[in-house]
């Protein structure tokens, strides 16, 4: 059933993808002229887009004009966002710019932030605002804001919200927070086919003819984005971006479909039984930072992993829990918990055992820097840290280990779960999504588990350790697979600074098909 707040909305977006956050002069309808804006935000994509679809029914329906907004800089809407991930997110904005232009549809840069939403609304003479959702709370707040100055105006502007990001719509999928995966599962399968449906085409849209976005110079823009970084925090500016994987529309459909290297087209027969395996790095779907940048819409790999589920079914069917129930079940715990990053948010059980064993006595006790600079004595932590900190992404399985080391080696649960929450967002190319913090959250706080065989500073927390870690795959060619690729990358970066210019990136899953013949 929609919301009860739910507009009338265009078909054929489902109505409960939109919530109504200001109904406006219209009563949630668009009935004035003035042109629609679509705020974009965590899904930067033309394609596949239920957000832009419905702002593009708005205003197909009122034979009005459609505008796409971006907003920048300002420091907490970016979650603490470094250049590897802000460099990434607008190479990316420039492809899309230039998509946008080919479609006749303006895209405003809003260097200010979202703050100045609400001007740009006002200055178009706009009849409504469609916006992304996200369950962050930065991202709500600014969100809120928004809407409540456009509120104190009693502007006849609507603000609607729509879910693009999530297959089935997060407040549609579940009204509370879900104790677990089991629990989540039954709800969405029972309404996965209502939403798991194929995109229309964009409707025809009235030109536009009016206010012109300025141009947008994109080297000066992330030039001085590198300047705004460093008079925040030089450390920001110091972890720099990555060269193997292209941002972009294409670039994701090319990872997910390519002919020659696509992960549904070539290697999704190992991905049962390989994903686990941080040897097989060609098992892994290698979509998650264009997931996380909405850059490829979850819906359409599930779509596309549906048609092929013929060729390997339990491969389909690994892929599709994890894109979709785990995924999801991430969104529904930052939405429905306020504290989905701290000791707070974890449930009571959970809390309460951590806390019985804050005191232990530790083997180890490292510093934030030892941790970060990846000086400690296991070695197979310290590799995991290293493909993180120059790759820019670690092997799922290990990102588990990680994590629940790191709640070995500090002082408590608390410090724990900060340090590796910072580090995580720091250096993950996908970092600063919910997916990371349930991570962290499942590995120190033991959210979305149950309670294991007790035991010293983990207390009931599901515990591994390298034993367990040597006897599921080759510990030794792991450490040698990431030696390799942190040389790799050193010897881009000074090729790179010897010759300017001379970058030419590659796909993550063309990189890793070649370091896998050190492994395979």
């Amino acid at each position: 059933m929609p919301p009860a707040n739910a507009p009338a909305s265009p078909a054929p977006v489902h109505p409960s993808r939109v919530r109504v956050l200001h109904p406006g002069g219209g009563g949630g309808r668009v009935r004035a002229p003035g042109p629609v804006v679509y705020w974009m935000l965590r899904d930067q994509r033309l394609a596949d887009n239920w957000a832009l679809l419905h702002a593009a029914g708005l205003a197909a329906a009122s034979a009005a004009p459609l505008a796409v907004a971006f907003a920048l800089f300002p420091r907490p809407f970016l979650l603490g966002a470094r250049r590897r991930q802000l460099g990434f997110l607008l190479r990316g904005l420039r492809r899309l710019s230039a998509d946008a232009r080919a479609r006749g549809i303006p895209l405003f840069l809003l260097e200010g932030g979202p703050a100045e939403v609400p001007g740009l609304v006002r200055r178009l003479g706009a009849s409504a605002l469609v916006a992304d959702f996200s369950p962050l709370r930065p991202v709500r707040e600014a969100l809120d804001a928004v809407v409540a100055e456009l509120r104190r105006d009693a502007t006849d502007v609507a603000v609607h919200q729509v879910d693009a990001h999530n297959v089935v719509p997060v407040w549609a999928a579940s009204g509370k927070l879900e104790y677990s995966a089991r629990t989540f599962r039954g709800k969405v399968s029972k309404v996965m086919d209502e939403y798991l449906v194929e995109y229309p085409e964009l409707p025809a849209l009235a030109p536009w003819d009016g206010e012109q976005p300025d141009v947008t110079d994109w080297d000066a823009l992330i030039d001085r984005l590198k300047m705004i970084l460093r008079s925040w925090n030089s450390e920001a500016e110091n972890v720099p971006e990555i060269d193997w994987c292209e941002p972009g529309e294409a670039a994701g459909m090319e990872v997910l479909l390519g002919s020659k290297d696509g992960f549904l087209t070539k290697r999704i027969s190992s991905y049962d039984t390989g994903r686990n395996d941080p040897t097989k790095p060609r098992a892994l779907s290698c979509l998650s930072p264009y997931l996380h940048f909405g850059h490829i819409s979850a819906q359409r790999c599930a779509l596309e992993a549906k048609k092929r589920r013929h060729l390997s079914p339990k491969s389909v069917d690994a892929f599709l829990e994890e894109l979709i129930i785990r995924r999801e079940l991430a969104d529904n715990f930052c939405y429905y918990q306020p504290h989905y990053d701290s000791l707070a948010g974890a449930w009571d059980w959970a809390r309460k055992t951590l806390m019985d064993h804050a005191a232990d006595k530790r083997e180890h006790i490292y510093t934030r820097e030892q941790l970060e600079n990846a000086k400690t004595s296991d070695h197979l932590w310290n590799a995991s840290q290293l493909e993180m900190v120059h790759h820019g992404k670690m092997h799922g399985f290990m990102r588990m280990y990680w994590a629940k080391k790191i709640l070995e080696w500090t002082s408590g649960p608390e410090e724990a779960l900060s340090v590796a929450i910072c580090l995580n967002d720091k250096y993950h190319i996908d970092g600063r999504d919910p997916s990371g913090y349930v991570g962290c959250m499942w590995s120190i706080c033991g959210v979305h588990d149950q309670g294991w065989k007790e035991r010293p500073v983990f207390g009931k927390i599901r515990y591994m350790n390298y034993a367990g870690c040597k006897r599921k795959f080759d510990v030794d060619a792991y450490i040698s697979y990431v030696k390799i690729l942190v040389a790799q990358t050193k010897k881009r970066k000074a090729e790179e600074y010897l010759n300017p210019g001379s970058k030419h990136p590659k796909s993550e899953a063309s990189q890793q098909l070649q370091m896998s013949k050190t492994l395979i």
